[in-house]
Order: structure tokens, then C-alpha cells, then sequence
């Protein structure tokens, strides 16, 4: 189903921790939030899928699960604080008490940000802090790393340089391109991603300030997952 700017989402009803997610594009990692969702290894509930693009195949595949989605045009709005400001109020309309960035292309508001601190977690595909920003897979080839790999932080106005929570590493094969090694990271996103919301959802994982906090203690390094899938300190 989807929702104009005027709709509400629906009331979260029992689930114990909503959450919104914000796609741009195919929704990889959505689809695998979903899935986790579905197979009960998610600790939480999806309560809408928005984004910027109407025609987004991640709202989409939100519907064809049942998942409320919201579709706003930037270029209706006079300016980016405007838009961010009526995305994130129909946000919080749906009870949403975290907000993940899954493949979502847009800067957000500093405001809006800061009024929603420790509450936005994103997912980046470098090893925080390298690589920020675009073309992750192939400044990683061009340095000639041999090693690379997915992290996901809070949120902050600093362009993927809020804290990191955690992170999973993969190496860099001599034959790699850019389309194998981000199709063989992708796979270990889509274990990071749902269990460190899972973790947030709990109440594991705290931002106390700009400092991440694991079972109540301060990290010192990312988290880890371990062969089961579920975060552990480095």
C-alpha cells in the first residue's frame, strides 16, 4: 500500500520496537531487514518504508509485503531542511523509534539529525573511517587494500562519520572488480545490518553522547558478528 504526503501511517499496535527505513533505490538490504523480520530473527517491527523516489523497486517490494510505504518529491519542497522536515514528521506519525538508511541517497538536515540523535543508524560499505561518501569498491581497488568490508553507525551531520557500531571484513581478491567484490560484501551486509538493529532494539547497543555503548559498556572498537550472526565485542 502506499501513502501520499496527507496519509497517516498506521499505529505500530503490540509490535515492541517500531522501526522506519529509507531506500532510494533496489532495497537489498531492506529485503534483508524483511526477511529477518519474517523468519523471527528480527527484533522489531517494520513500520513503513519511505524514501524520495515514488518508483523506488524498495517500496515496491515493501508493499508486496504488506509494509506501509511513503514516497515524497523533493522537488515539491522549497528547500532540503523542508522535505527532511515533512519525511521525518511522518516518521514519527508511525510511532517509529529508529530510523535506518538502507540505501538511502540523500543528506539529511543537521536539525533534523540532531533532533533525532542516536535514533538514525546507516549502513556504509567501507570500513569506517575509510572511504566515505561514493565509489566505496573502487577507491578500495585502487589502493590496493586488501581488505574490505561493511559498517554500520549512528547517524551524525558529519557524512558517514558518526560512531561506529560494527563492522564485517572481507578480503580483496587479486581478481576482484568492482561487481564481485560488492556482490560478495553484500552477502555479509545483509547478516550486519539486521543484527545490529536487532541489538539497538533490545537495548545492547546505546549512543551515550557520541560514544557506543555494548550491554553497558563503552566499545572500544567496532562489534563483530560472530558465527551465529549475533554482535560481539572485537
Amino acid at each position: 500500500m502506499s501513502f501520499t504526503a496527507e496519509s497517516r501511517v498506521p499505529s505500530p499496535g503490540s509490535r515492541a520496537f517500531p522501526i522506519a527505513i529509507l531506500a532510494s533505490g533496489r532495497g537489498s538490504n531492506l529485503a534483508a531487514l524483511i526477511d529477518a523480520q519474517e523468519a523471527g530473527r528480527l527484533a522489531a517491527g517494520i513500520v513503513l518504508v519511505a524514501g524520495d523516489k515514488a518508483e523506488a523497486p524498495a517500496l515496491r517490494h515493501a508493499e508486496t509485503h504488506g509494509i506501509p510505504t511513503l514516497a515524497l518529491d523533493p522537488k515539491t519542497f522549497a528547500s532540503r531542511a523542508a522535505f527532511d522536515e515533512a519525511l521525518f514528521a511522518r516518521v514519527a506519525d508511525g510511532g517509529a523509534k529508529l530510523v535506518v538508511l538502507a540505501g538511502y541517497m540523500r543528506i539529511i538536515d543537521p536539525a533534523v539529525v540532531e533532533r533525532w540523535h542516536g535514533r538514525i543508524i546507516n549502513i556504509h560499505p567501507s570500513l569506517l573511517p575509510k572511504y566515505r561518501g561514493l565509489h566505496t569498491h573502487r577507491r578500495v581497488l585502487r589502493a590496493g587494500d586488501r581488505e574490505h568490508g561493511a559498517s554500520v553507525h549512528f547517524v551524525t551531520a558529519e557524512l558517514d562519520g558518526g560512531p561506529v557500531i560494527a563492522q564485517v571484513h572481507v578480503p580483496v581478491l587479486p581478481d576482484d572488480t568492482e561487481a564481485t567484490l560488492a556482490a560478495r560484501l553484500l552477502v555479509q551486509e545483509h547478516r550486519l545490518l539486521p543484527a545490529c538493529v536487532s541489538a539497538i532494539a533490545q537495548g545492547r547497543v546505546t549512543l551515550i553522547g557520541n560514544t557506543v555503548h555494548f550491554d553497558g559498556t563503552p566499545i572500544g572498537a567496532p562489534l563483530r558478528l560472530d558465527a551465529g550472526g549475533r554482535l560481539i565485542a572485537a
